[in-house]
Order: C-alpha cells, then structure tokens, then sequence
C-alpha cells in the first residue's frame, strides 16, 4: 500500500506541476466542473422526455436510479470507508485551480457518474457511447489537473461507474421482468424489455406464452395502486439512505425531544408525549444516533401516504392516488416534514388516520363502531400535537355543510368517538393537573393571548408568503382555485366537501389569527394534506372532463417542486451547481449544520477550565442549545439522565421541561461555561452573576462548517458556585 501511495502521489504530481499548460490551466477547471453543465443537463433530460419517445424517457429514468441514486450513494459510503485526504491537504506545493472540496478523495464522484452515464446512455443510444467515453475520461484527466483528486481515485471512481452501470442495467432489467409480469402486467406485455424500448407491443393482444387478459379496465387501476406502493417504498428508503448517510444534524426541537425520550413521563410543559415515546422507540431500535432520533418520521409519512393511496383508490380512482403521491412529494414542508422528527409527522398521520376512519364511519353507516376508530386515531393525535382538538371542528363543519351527515349526530358514534378521545387524553390531563396547567398557561402565553389585541397585515403577509413557499407556489394557488370551486358546488359532490372540511378550517382559522399573533408556518401542517387531496382530487375530475391543462399545471408544479426538495435535502449542492453556496445566514439548512463542531468549540473551553482543578458543567441559555450540546458532546450524552452536565439557566418559574428536571443548584461549589448563541456580545445575565462568585466573558467563539462562519457562541467562565 505504500508503493501504491507513492506511485499515486509520484502520478499527482506529474499530471498537477510537471505537465502544466496554459491552455490547460483554461481548459481543464472548465471540464472539471462549471456553471453551464447543469443547465444543460436538464435542458437535454428535457428534452429527452418529450422529443425523445419511451427511449427517451427510461433513459433519462435509468440515469436518475443508477448514477443520480446507486452511483453516487456507493461513492458516499466508499469515501468514508477510505477517508482518504484530499491531495491538496497532504501534498505540498499542489496546483490547485479550483475551490477546495469538503468531502473525502477516494473515490472521484465525477469520474464514477461519467462512466455510469456513460454506460446507461450508451445502452440506449449507442453512438453516443464513444463522446460520452471521451468526455468521461477528459473530465477524469480534469480532476487531477487541477489538484482535488489523486489518479487512482480517478481509476478508481472510473471502475466503479462502470460497474455500478452494468450492474445497475442487468439488476433493473431482471426486477422488471419478474415485478413487471406481476404487478403491472399490461405495461409489462406492451413492453417486455427495458433496454429495448423500441419493442412495443399492443397490451391487449393475445400474444404467445401469455395468459388471456380478463378485465382490462381493473388491471389498470391494479397498476396505478402498484406503483403507487412502489413509490412510496422507494421514498421510504432513500429518507432512511439519506438519514444514515448523515447529512444533517440535529435541529434544537429534536434534541431537546431526545433528551424528553429519557425523561419519560405522562406530559410535558409545550407539547404531548408521544414524540418522546416514539424517539424512545427509534433510539432502543438503532442507538442514540440521528438515524434513531429520526427513524419514524420517513415511516410515519409512508404510512400516512399509503393512507390515502387506498382513500383514493376507493373513492376516486388508484391513478389519482398516485399523482398525489407525487405531489406530496413535491411540497417542500412536506419533504422537511418526512426527515425531521419532530410532533408535526405524528400529527398529521393521525389526523389523516382521523379523516379516513371518519369518510368510512359516514358514508358506510355502519352503527358505532367505526367511530371508534375515529375517537382513537383523534386521541392520538391530541397525544402527539394539541392541534388536533381542532379536528373536531373539521367534522362540525362537514356536518354543517351535508346536511344527510347530520343523521350520525342523532346517534351514539360521535359521542363514543369524543369519548375515547377524551380517555386518551388523560395522561396529558393528570399531569397537567399535578403541576398547576402548566401547559395551558404555555400555550395561552404563545398564543399572544396575555397581550391587547392591535389588528395588523404585517403577519398575515409573512405567513401567506411562507406558506406560498412552502407548500409550492403552484400548488398553494391550485388549492385556492379547488377551495373555490368546491365551494361553489359544494352541493354536488359530498367526498369533495369532506376533503374541504378535513383542511380549510384549520388553515383559514390560522389565516385570519395572524391578524393577532405571528403564527409559525408548520402550524397548519395536518391541514396540508387534506387541501392536497381536495386538489388532486378535483384536478382528476377536470381532467376527466377534457380539461387537458390539468397536466400542463402538474408539471409545472411537480418538476422544480421536486427539485426544490432536493435542494432542500442538500443545500451544499447549489455550490456545486453554481459554483457559489450560500452565504450561512441564508442557508435553511443552517439550523441543521454546524452543532457537532458547536460542541468541540464547548468542549475546548470547558478542558480548559478543568485545568483550574474544579468540576466544570454546562449552562446554556437555551433550551435547544442545551439539547444540542447534550447530545453532540460524548461526555454529555453519557451522563444523560442520571448525572447530566448541561443544563438551561435557573429560573423562579417554569420556561421550559427543565424546570421539572433536576437542575445544577446543588453543585455548590463548582466552576461552570456559560454557553450563549448570540450576533452580538452581550453582558451575562443578571441571574448567572448572582449564582456565581465570578463570570468572567471568554469572548465570541465563531463556529465554522465548510469554511465559513456558521454562528457564533459567546462563551462565560463563572467560578464557584455560591
């Protein structure tokens, strides 16, 4: 390995300083990567699509599986394994022509994706191969040029693209053949072969070898719900792939919940108490990692998918189902919502599980007990998010507006479901009474409820933008227009009333409260998805009416909505994209990044207050800040719950769960940081200086991530705790 080394490094540094050009010091950074390749990929994928015919369109599909998904996760978990400096870091004297990069060196992710693309374009064009080949190995040869990658990570990425695109084409081509045949049999007969598109047959022909069709018209509907499950099931597990590669970090609430999963109790002072047990779950499952903090929040968002893929199977049609899974997907809270682990994907399973048990409990008739099923899945959800109290409004306004529903509230299923709401509910209501309802106070405070009510736009326009946002500006408009027009013929159609019922409520009563308070956009979260639904569901019957704009507007809204998610996802990629990232304080993903290196900075300070001779723990002036650093400093997580080392700052009243938590008062005595997220250098608290004989300011700390200033930690050393 050694030789190997050397000879690599010998290679390095004859491609990087001996074979030096001026014309290759122009030409090669423009091969290794620039500003114009992404646009031109997907002005090609483009038009690949809709010029290109179904050899057009797998090819463009195969590429997104095999180089944009297989390739490029095998490269992820290779660099990691290798953890391969860059050579820019262990040579000297390096020519470097580009921006330095972030990740590992071995293997080259452009040399792989080339050689994989380069295989999976040519199986379909095959002419295009040898350009492909030729361009592969410039943009290769380009990599060590300008100094980001050794020759046998080049070879080496160059290998496994190669491999990873034969493998992936032979993999993909048998899983058709047995799925296909199974699952979507007329697609199957009309074309038996992926690498040869040009071969399509007619569906409903008998051909040889092949059983006679029976019912065409349900095997296609068959189809649709298929492919629906598949959907949901690759979703499903590129959220888990991408959890476990470890892209992000923490957020402030799931770290703060995490250390609530270790303090189990019957409530809490902001919020209900499933996410504890479920993060409880999740870590018992796969460790104190993220990947266990946030293990359910991709299974919670299948399961409420597949929900609704049979909702509308029954009552609309499986096709209709599906696309709504493609809009889901593309509704970027939504996308956030399926990754963190946060009381917002709890809430909205059971509220869909709510809806869908209430749609069956109506229109079924079927006596009482499928109101239970309704009282449990409310009661869950009032255990996982309080929010879901409003539901009950949602069900007084379908009955308000269906008057033939209104017969159900003559008979005992309503109360029953109320009432198994309620004996769900105690938990959360003994605990609030054994500490003084503490929570109402919290949320009657949050609310803005305390204050003189002084109407203003200026929070209903932040709070329409962001939803605007956030839930994709074309499909935050197309729901308007499916408010509108089922409103109008509300009379017509009951499902699409119910749908309307499910969402608008909790939307609209949230609209006009921020004429009172700021009001948080995940807020309406559980109402997302029945909008949603009210959308596709009425977008179908106006296609099904000859409407054929209603494709025009889903692929307006799915293709940068989808795209948007998976920047979203990855923020680091506009830079690679562009060229130019993000500045930090722009970043949405900045509350995610940065906390494990947050933690060293901590942890720096904290050694050397040790040195002092005196126990040394942690006080933090926020109780996210206090979750994080929990979780990301080792010594920190290892004495959690028993004997914690960081705390939030005492207080005489309740501010967050550590009130209920012992705190640090009986470490009399004792040296302690001060941790602070600020913009600015401020004083300590008045309380902190009472508590300690000294608190001396160790200054502002910047946190670094790739580079750049991230945030910054005022930090204070206080003596003696009195």
């Amino acid at each position: 390995m050694i030789w190997l080394q050397s000879l690599d490094a010998s290679a390095f540094h004859f491609l990087n300083q001996s074979l030096r050009l001026g014309l290759l010091d122009w030409v090669m950074p423009f091969f290794s990567g620039n500003a114009l390749f992404v646009p031109a990929l997907i002005l090609v994928a483009v038009g690949l699509v809709v010029k290109g015919g179904p050899r057009g369109r797998w090819c463009v599909a195969l590429l997104l599986v095999i180089v944009g998904v297989a390739n490029n996760a095998a490269c992820d978990w290779l660099k990691h394994l290798f953890a391969r400096p860059r050579p820019f870091l262990t040579l000297t004297a390096v020519h470097e022509l580009v921006g330095r990069g972030g990740s590992y060196s071995m293997p080259s992710s452009h040399a792989a994706n080339w050689f994989a693309a380069t295989v999976v374009a040519g199986a379909y064009y095959r002419r295009s191969r040898w350009y492909l080949l030729a361009v592969a190995i410039l943009v290769g040869f380009s990599r060590v040029y300008v100094g980001v990658h050794y020759p046998g990570d080049v070879l080496a990425g160059a290998a496994l693209g190669t491999c990873v695109g034969i493998g992936g084409l032979a993999v993909l081509e048998r899983l058709w053949r047995w799925l296909g045949q199974a699952w979507f049999p007329l697609w199957f007969r009309q074309q038996p072969s992926l690498l040869d598109p040009d071969r399509r047959l007619d569906p409903l022909a008998w051909q040889p070898g092949q059983p006679p069709l029976r019912d065409p018209a349900a095997l296609a509907a068959r189809q649709w719900l298929h492919l629906g499950y598949v959907l949901l099931a690759v979703l499903l597990l590129a959220r888990w792939g991408y959890l476990a590669a470890g892209k992000i970090e923490l957020s402030e609430d799931e770290a703060y919940q995490w250390l609530w999963s270790k303090h189990l109790a019957l409530s809490y002072y902001s919020k209900p108490p499933l996410i504890a047990y479920t993060q409880f779950l999740g870590t018992r499952l796969w460790g104190d990692n993220a990947f266990g903090v946030r293990f359910f929040a991709p299974l919670l968002a299948a399961l409420g998918g597949w929900l609704l893929l049979r909702l509308f199977a029954r009552e609309v049609n499986a096709r209709a189902g599906f696309w709504l899974i493609v809009v889901a997907a593309a509704t970027p809270l939504l996308g956030v919502g399926s990754i963190l682990m946060t009381i917002d994907p709890l809430s909205v399973l059971f509220w869909i599980a709510a809806m869908v048990a209430g749609w069956d409990a109506v229109r079924r008739d079927a006596g009482w007990r499928p109101w239970l099923w309704v009282g449990g899945w409310l009661g869950l959800g009032f255990l996982s998010k309080y929010t879901a109290v409003l539901q009950l409004a949602s069900f007084g306004a379908f009955f308000l507006l269906w008057p033939p529903a209104r017969r159900h509230l003559r008979r005992p299923g309503p109360y029953l479901a109320i009432g198994v709401g309620v004996v769900l509910a105690l938990p959360v209501l003994i605990w609030n009474a054994q500490h003084a309802w503490i929570t109402v106070h919290h949320l009657h405070d949050r609310a803005g409820l305390a204050e003189s009510w002084h109407p203003t736009a200026r929070f209903l326009l932040d709070f329409t933008l962001a939803e605007a946002g956030l839930l994709n500006p074309v499909f935050f408009g197309g729901m308007i227009w499916a408010v509108v027009m089922v409103w109008r013929h509300r009379r017509q159609e009951p499902f699409l009333l119910y749908l309307l019922s499910m969402g608008a409520p909790l939307f609209l009563g949230y609209w006009l409260y921020t004429l009172r308070a700021r009001v948080q956009p995940n807020w309406i979260a559980p109402a997302v998805l029945p909008l949603l639904c009210l959308l596709v569901a009425y977008g179908d019957a106006r296609w099904r009416a000859g409407v054929r704009a209603v494709k025009a507007w889903l692929i307006a809204g799915a293709a940068p909505g989808l795209a948007a998610v998976v920047l979203l996802h990855d923020t680091n990629l506009i830079g690679r994209i562009t060229g130019h990232g993000l500045p930090p304080a722009d970043d949405p993903l900045r509350r995610v990044h940065g906390w494990a290196q947050a933690a060293e900075v901590v942890a720096h300070a904290r050694h050397q207050l040790l040195a002092e001779g005196r126990p040394v723990f942690i006080i933090a002036d926020h109780y996210g800040t206090a979750g994080l650093l929990s979780f990301y400093l080792p010594e920190a997580k290892a004495g959690v719950p028993k004997t914690p080392l960081v705390f939030f700052l005492s207080s005489p009243q309740p501010l967050n769960q550590f009130y209920f938590w012992p705190g640090y008062q009986e470490r009399h005595g004792e040296n302690a940081l001060f941790v602070s997220q600020s913009d600015h250098l401020a004083p300590p608290p008045a309380e902190l200086v009472h508590e300690f004989r000294s608190v001396t300011d160790l200054g502002w700390h910047p946190v670094m991530y790739r580079g750049k200033v991230l945030r910054h930690l005022q930090l204070f050393a206080c003596h003696d705790l009195r």
